[in-house]
């Protein structure tokens, strides 16, 4: 099994960025997905930025490297950047929406199918394929039986060698989007004129219940989970599953402690205890969500 680093969901300085990037460069990761997938108005890094910044990632390195794109997109302007960095010529793409699949089709290129491409069953796995799909990522609100059970019937079709399967195993779940922008809202600011204050959260803006229990994290016009989810103990399940990739999402340079202590989980299975208040893994077990298995 290969580990993955996801795309940072997160508004950071540009400093901040190319630093992590670095640091991701020497990381026990085998791919590195970058790009803005969340909201065009970050601009602290533009298309060309994001371009540039993995042509320098990848340079003197064996990793791949995967540019991921906007999972919303609202403007013409937005259709524009997102088939820039779809005909980028050179690495593979993360396709967040229909639109970015659409636009890979037409340039006969393969792609990356992100966790926001709703794709539930084995009908759908063969029209992505038929579209140019070489990596699936599994939605995040599904469960490890529903996966064993799609994977089998990908076997059974046929089609299974076709494409490379990737699971989100460690970080903040990205759960909806919405035309709204809550950070700004949450300031009473306009999302026109936002004056870009998710920068001020670089961790986003949590969301507590009224008994003070932490139910969301607002990042933007995203809302991720509360907890960070956790499948560190479901390693040996997923590799013996057929998973070819596990991703570890980029919220914070404890993305690569993380990297490190997954990878580890093969080679020496150790089962650590989930403090069920900062971690879940609800989904994988078809249980609530926010509790831990």
């Amino acid at each position: 099994m290969k580990f993955s680093l996801g795309p940072s969901l997160f508004f950071w300085p540009k400093n901040e960025v190319v630093d992590f990037y670095q640091q991701a460069k020497e990381s026990s990761a085998d791919v590195i997905y970058l790009g803005e997938t969340v909201c065009s108005k970050r601009r602290e890094l533009r298309a060309k930025d994001w371009l540039g910044l993995a042509q320098d990632v990848a340079q003197d390195t064996n990793k791949q490297i995967v540019v991921s794109t906007m999972t919303l997109l609202e403007s013409p302007a937005e259709i524009q950047v997102l088939k820039r960095l779809c005909d980028n010529g050179e690495f593979l793409v993360e396709a967040n929406d229909l639109s970015a699949v659409q636009i890979m089709h037409e340039l006969n290129m393969p792609f990356v199918a992100g966790p926001a491409i709703n794709c539930y069953n084995l009908s759908t796995l063969k029209v992505l394929l038929k579209q140019g799909m070489t990596r699936w990522l599994m939605p995040v609100e599904l469960s490890g039986d529903w996966l064993k059970t799609l994977l089998n019937q990908a076997s059974d079709a046929g089609i299974r060698q076709q494409f490379e399967c990737e699971v989100f195993s460690w970080g903040y779940l990205p759960l909806a989007y919405s035309a709204r922008c809550f950070t700004a809202r949450s300031e009473d600011k306009a999302k026109d004129d936002c004056e870009y204050c998710c920068i001020k959260y670089p961790e986003g803006r949590r969301m507590n219940s009224r008994e003070g229990e932490r139910v969301f994290v607002l990042n933007g016009i995203q809302t991720l989970s509360g907890y960070q989810y956790n499948l560190i103990n479901e390693m040996p399940a997923l590799d013996a599953m057929g998973v070819d990739i596990a991703r570890i999402s980029a919220d914070s340079t404890e993305a690569f402690t993380q990297l490190d202590n997954f990878r580890e989980q093969l080679v020496n299975p150790t089962r650590k205890e989930l403090d069920g208040v900062t971690e879940c893994n609800g989904f994988w077990h078809k249980i609530a969500g926010m509790s831990v298995a």
